[in-house]
């Protein structure tokens, strides 16, 4: 049996670094029927762990990012979509897995220590943001995936899971089942930069495109891409490595969009050619560039819409979800209490 688990933080809307990043593999993944179940978390518990100030934000937020989910095709019918912190036995889990782990190991994680920076807390590191990856291995045991979409920079936390159901099946016995990172196809994809040229598309450093701005918000922010600084003349030649149009471009686009949209070339390969030699002015590139973007997020942005028509919808399938999650997480939760042998009042043998 294949279990995929996956999810996102309600932090903000989601933004095209997400959709290329793991939104539009979970639908393919989903439509693929190969998986037989497929859980999508939107993590609020985890969202909390650093805006325990500003609640008002995360709880917002669950519904923009269902939006997203329904509006890129995720089907209720084919995957669970569920709220993490209405699933109770998440906690308890995380909390018996803190007793496998070392606070040395956790400060030895890659990307607890770049998150932490990247976030430059003041007055301290929460605890709940610090020990996140314990928590990432609850939420993927719990329903006992044995597939994680992740990118590159979440590996060292999947590898934390790993090594917490290592210890455990073998302080317990085999209970737990044990992950495998299902990684992008396209390395592009894995971290799209903002539109300033920065290392990531970040919501906190509005340098994004979201899947749900407007076919005018889309155009003015192509247009404003930082591109290529040495590239000041069309005749002059540019660099397409490390330049956010042409990395959008091998996210996004196919060979059949520029038999659509710029017939002069056959495939990226040719463009970048022109573009490298001189000759091509960031201008064409940057209108190719807005026509696939408008042709994938139309039908994004349509659907959405017809879904923040009926809320009380999306909050229905969000309803059903958790309560499905919440039966599936039980089951698991049942089978780690008689394996530490904390289901007291179930066992015959205890008092006597």
């Amino acid at each position: 049996m294949s279990v995929i688990l996956t999810g996102d933080r309600p932090t903000g809307q989601l933004h095209i670094g997400h959709y290329v990043g793991s939104l539009r593999r979970r639908v393919e993944l989903q439509n693929a029927g190969t998986a037989d179940k497929i859980f999508v978390m939107i993590a609020d518990a985890q969202a909390i762990t650093d805006n325990a100030y500003n609640l008002e934000k995360v709880r917002t937020n669950i519904l923009q990012v269902m939006l997203d989910y329904l509006a890129c095709g995720l089907d209720p019918a084919k995957s669970v979509m569920f709220i993490q912190s209405q699933i109770p036995q998440l906690c308890e889990l995380t909390f018996y897995y803190m007793n496998l782990v070392t606070v040395a190991r956790l400060q030895r994680n890659p990307t607890v220590k770049s998150e932490i920076q990247q976030r430059a807390f003041h007055g301290g590191v929460p605890v709940g943001f610090f020990t996140y990856p314990i928590s990432q291995a609850a939420d993927i045991t719990a329903f006992s995936a044995d597939i994680v979409p992740v990118g590159a920079d979440q590996l060292p936390v999947l590898e934390q899971t790993r090594e917490i159901v290592r210890a455990f099946n073998s302080l317990y016995g085999e209970t737990l089942v044990e992950p495998q990172a299902l990684l992008p196809e396209n390395e592009v994809c894995a971290r799209l930069p903002g539109l300033d040229g920065g290392a990531k598309m970040s919501k906190s450093l509005g340098n994004c495109i979201y899947l749900a701005d407007s076919a005018d918000e889309i155009k003015t922010k192509v247009q404003s891409m930082f591109t290529d600084p040495t590239h000041l003349r069309v005749s002059d030649p540019g660099h397409t490595e490390n330049n956010p149009v042409f990395i959008y471009l091998s996210a996004f686009c196919r060979d059949e969009h520029f038999k659509a949209f710029l017939p002069a070339y056959q495939n990226l390969d040719e463009l970048k050619a022109h573009y490298e030699k001189g000759g091509l002015g960031d201008g064409v590139v940057k209108k190719f560039l807005n026509e696939i973007l408008q042709h994938e997020l139309q039908p994004i942005r349509e659907r959405r819409q017809q879904w923040e028509k009926d809320l009380p919808a999306v909050r229905d399938i969000l309803q059903k979800g958790s309560q499905t999650a919440y039966q599936e997480a039980d089951k698991v939760l049942h089978k780690v209490r008689q394996a530490m042998r904390l289901n007291y009042f179930d066992d015959p043998s205890w008092c006597q």
